[in-house]
């Protein structure tokens, strides 16, 4: 529970206050509707049923003015970057931010949903305050255009007896948007669906720019003002509390109450979204101008396990470890971007990426680069962009768990450390790393079994053989390999890697793992894992 506390507590701390102003502005808007003088008479008509609409609608408003500042890539990075007083608590937070926007828009489902249903009653109540007949003051305020003979005074929406609801619909701009922006919505929801992603990445990715179209419908959906109140004129000379119950008299040219006037709400969805589509907007141009720059491949090498590797250099371009990129090849698609881990060290001359082929354009991509008699396909790059890795060396004591070829950000760590001890950099303040690697097969070993035993043949000259503590595990083994593995136990190296440590065969016991690392650093204690 301790451990928990600690590396969760601002996390808990945020959510509560982002869910806080959920409740916040959801009670506030639905109270102001629910007891406001304005909306009397159109309460008289909807009933509960408005407050229920306006104050979804509001936080849907605060939700989508939410949603893409965990997308705007490089203002994280600036912030990551630049911000001294988030170096720690707060820079862990900035790296959950796609959990984040997973959990707005849930949040904007969920409020659409009973925005949609509290509107399906108002159309109802519309529908039914219209076509009766019983000289009730929720008829006569249906009625209010034709008895005016003025356009602007209206409070249904639906104007005839004979008009429908789908004819309100489909033929004014809140319904038509509506409409719109709903359909948008389920299909970048359902798309970014993890099976979806993982398997059919191009259609979550084409779907989600859908988002374009979501928010140009937000923003002009309550143009319409379909949804309206008494004007401020109108409650001085007839205020509901005084001329409600008199209804009935309002034509009665001797009567002090006159008949209600109304105006529709001003669109209010523009304002909450505003400052942070102009964001977005700059952060796509300056994605679209960093991508645009020369990017020149220096050197590609094909890995076991269908692993191509990328080397590059790019004038002007800066990383730390464990930051990614965005490729892009042209020849492939031109707006298909895809987030590849830099498995370089920020001392290297080049930065470099490793690729499996796990889908229809990384098995495109690599087989663009196999080919011998055709031109090296162009690659556009964006970033780098910065992730929690980065601060691994300012942990006395570091847990790195990779699996497969997730294990790339550990790349760029350990060349990185075998620079500073190359070079003797005495700001390092990593005393001990733990590093864990599962695989499925031996051959993802491969690639990455060469830069190890660098690292163990460095560490026995510096004299530093616990500094770098490995262990690789095998979990799609058999008994055959295991037992041909079992009997080369004896031997100096690894039959399957060439490396001192031993693979170990199935899962890591972690409860176990933790304990003894924490055993072996007590100053350090539980935190340390």
């Amino acid at each position: 529970m301790g451990n928990w506390v600690i590396n969760y507590w601002l996390s808990v701390l945020f959510l509560a206050t982002w869910l806080g102003l959920n409740v916040f502005l959801f009670v506030h808007a639905f109270l102001s509707y629910e007891k406001a003088d304005k909306y009397f008479y159109t309460r008289e008509i909807l009933g509960s049923a408005l407050a229920w609409a306006r104050a979804s609608a509001r936080c849907l408003n605060f939700n989508s003015m939410l949603i893409l500042l965990p997308v705007c890539r490089n203002l994280l990075s600036f912030l990551r970057g630049t911000c001294s007083f988030c170096r720690r608590s707060l820079r862990k937070q900035l790296d959950h931010n796609l959990t984040f926007h997973k959990l707005v828009a849930y949040m904007i489902c969920l409020h659409t949903a009973i925005h949609i249903i509290a509107h399906l009653f108002n159309f109802e109540h519309y529908s039914r305050s219209r076509q009766a007949t019983d000289g009730s003051l929720a008829s006569i305020l249906s009625t209010l255009s034709q008895q005016e003979k003025d356009e602007d005074s209206w409070l249904n929406p639906i104007q005839s007896p004979n008009m429908t609801v789908e004819h309100v619909t489909f033929t004014s701009i809140a319904g038509v948007t509506g409409v719109i922006i709903t359909i948008a919505l389920v299909l970048m929801v359902t798309s970014a669906m993890e099976f979806i992603r993982r398997s059919y990445f191009e259609v979550f990715w084409y779907t989600h720019h859908i988002f374009i179209i979501y928010f140009i419908g937000l923003g002009i959906h309550g143009i319409g003002g379909i949804v309206r109140g008494q004007t401020e004129e109108s409650l001085n000379d007839s205020h509901p509390h005084r001329c409600a119950e008199f209804f009935k008299q309002w034509d009665n040219h001797d009567s002090y109450c006159k008949h209600p006037r109304f105006e529709g709400l001003p669109a209010e969805s523009w304002k909450w979204i505003l400052a942070t589509g102009i964001l977005y907007i700059f952060e796509r141009i300056l994605r679209f101008y960093r991508s645009k720059q020369k990017v020149v491949i220096t050197k590609v090498v094909k890995h076991p396990s269908n692993v191509l590797e990328l080397q590059m250099s790019k004038r002007g371009f800066s990383m730390e470890v464990g930051q990614y990129i965005f490729v892009n090849c042209p020849s492939i698609s031109y707006l298909e971007w895809h987030p590849f881990t830099l498995t370089s060290a920020p001392e290297e001359d080049f930065f470099s990426i490793h690729i499996r082929a796990v889908g229809d354009w990384t098995e495109s991509l690599i087989r663009a680069f196999e080919q011998k008699h055709s031109p090296m396909p162009r690659i556009e790059v964006d970033g780098p962009f910065g992730t929690v890795s980065e601060d691994v060396f300012q942990y006395e004591v570091a847990v790195l768990v990779g699996a497969g070829i997730g294990v790339t950000p550990f790349a760029s760590i350990l060349k990185s450390i075998w620079y500073k001890f190359w070079h003797a950099d005495h700001n390092l303040k990593t005393q001990t790393i733990y590093f864990y690697w599962i695989c499925r097969e031996t051959g993802a070993f491969a690639w990455f079994s060469d830069l190890l035993a660098s690292l163990e043949h460095e560490m026995e000259e510096l004299g530093k053989v616990d500094f770098l503590n490995y262990h690789l595990f095998l979990t799609g083994w058999d008994t055959n390999i295991a037992g041909h593995a079992t009997l080369n136990f004896d031997k100096a190296t690894d039959i399957l890697t060439g490396l001192k440590q031993k693979t170990s065969f199935g899962r890591p016991m972690w409860d176990n793992e933790f304990s003894t690392i924490a055993n072996a650093h007590p100053k350090i204690g539980k935190a340390a894992c």
